[in-house]
């Protein structure tokens, strides 16, 4: 019997495999295996998604996305449904979820999705508990949380959502303490509120819950040094949280956090530059900082850098984004919370 080797194929040219057309039927012993599960999966998985924001004097309802695996400058995706900053994100393996932000009074409520495999404009979801701006946003696989957040004052509100379902967001519990300009991170198991805003000052507190019930948040231990409007983000093991506004100016500290335990920050390393109100995202291996207020000379920038989680270092330049702006969500379908 001869031996049919599908690997030893190709065209005349021998620069690719053979072209299929027409009526073609095979016959074999070893059996062929369909692709399974949802579409969405089929196209693989690794995006860094960047969602609205604000640069002087526009806000900014572009949506744009990067391979986190790879470098280079970001591409557009599409669009939110309503211009605004300020906004929490957090995301499953398909959907990218974006909640609040802010707008000229009252804030905003809106949450809206993206399918994050896809590119396109995103479509509304549902409502937030409470209008506002500058909450702490968190997943895993199949619950969004959103913690906190200001109206103008900050609050201890902390809301979920079925990131699989439409509808209206539901109330989870309360932090510790009125909390906003925070930065979220997550395990599949655990939630990460770090840093931000307690009147009259930033503060260095890092909160802690668990995703999948309800309740009030538990202190997890302190951030090197108290800092609001960090950038944050996890793989399932190690929280990271980047930059912030330390008065009386912006950072490029890099610290911490292994999220299994409690106890406070470790210095990690730098940012490429000081920077206030940048977002991040990321996979098991790689966190990306994006975009942000640089204090000096005082513009918004279009920075994209990254670190090797598992290491300790100064992050390296990534790429750009296609516009300059800060205050924006940034999420991935390959973050912490899922395991990943």
């Amino acid at each position: 019997m001869s031996e049919f080797r599908i690997d030893q194929i190709t065209n005349q040219s021998g620069s690719r495999g053979p072209d299929i057309a027409g009526i073609t039927t095979f016959t074999g012993t070893s059996g062929m295996v369909m692709p399974s599960g949802a579409t969405e999966y089929r196209g693989g998985r690794g995006r860094g998604i960047f969602a609205a924001g604000y640069s002087t004097p526009t806000t900014r309802n572009i949506i744009d996305y990067v391979t986190i695996a790879t470098t280079g400058n970001a591409i557009d995706f599409g669009d939110v449904v309503s211009s605004r900053y300020d906004l929490a994100g957090c995301a499953s393996d398909t959907r990218g979820i974006f909640a609040g932000g802010y707008t000229s009074s009252p804030h905003s409520n809106v949450i809206d999705y993206i399918t994050i495999s896809a590119t396109g404009n995103s479509f509304d979801f549902g409502d937030l508990t409470q209008n506002r701006f500058s909450a702490a946003g968190l997943s895993n696989a199949t619950r969004g949380i959103f913690a906190g957040g200001r109206i103008p004052a900050s609050v201890k509100t902390i809301d979920y959502i079925t990131i699989s379902t439409l509808g209206n967001a539901a109330e989870f519990g309360s932090l510790k303490t009125e909390t906003g300009i925070s930065g979220g991170c997550s395990s599949p198991t655990r939630g990460i509120i770090s840093s931000g805003y307690i009147a009259p000052a930033p503060t260095n507190v890092i909160q802690y819950l668990t995703i999948s019930t309800l309740g009030s948040a538990d202190d997890f231990g302190d951030a090197t040094q108290a800092r609001y409007a960090p950038a944050t983000a996890s793989n399932s093991i190690r929280g990271v949280f980047g930059g912030g506004f330390a008065s009386p100016a912006g950072v490029n500290t890099i610290d911490y956090v292994t999220i299994a335990s409690t106890g406070n920050a470790v210095d990690f390393g730098d940012l490429t530059e000081p920077r206030y109100s940048a977002a991040a995202c990321a996979s098991s291996t790689r966190g990306l900082f994006s975009g942000g207020l640089d204090p000096s000379p005082g513009v918004d920038v279009n920075i994209l850098d990254y670190i090797t989680i598992s290491t300790t270092g100064n992050a390296t330049d990534f790429g750009d984004f296609t516009q300059i702006r800060r205050t924006h969500a940034s999420v991935s379908d390959v973050h912490g919370g899922l395991g990943d």
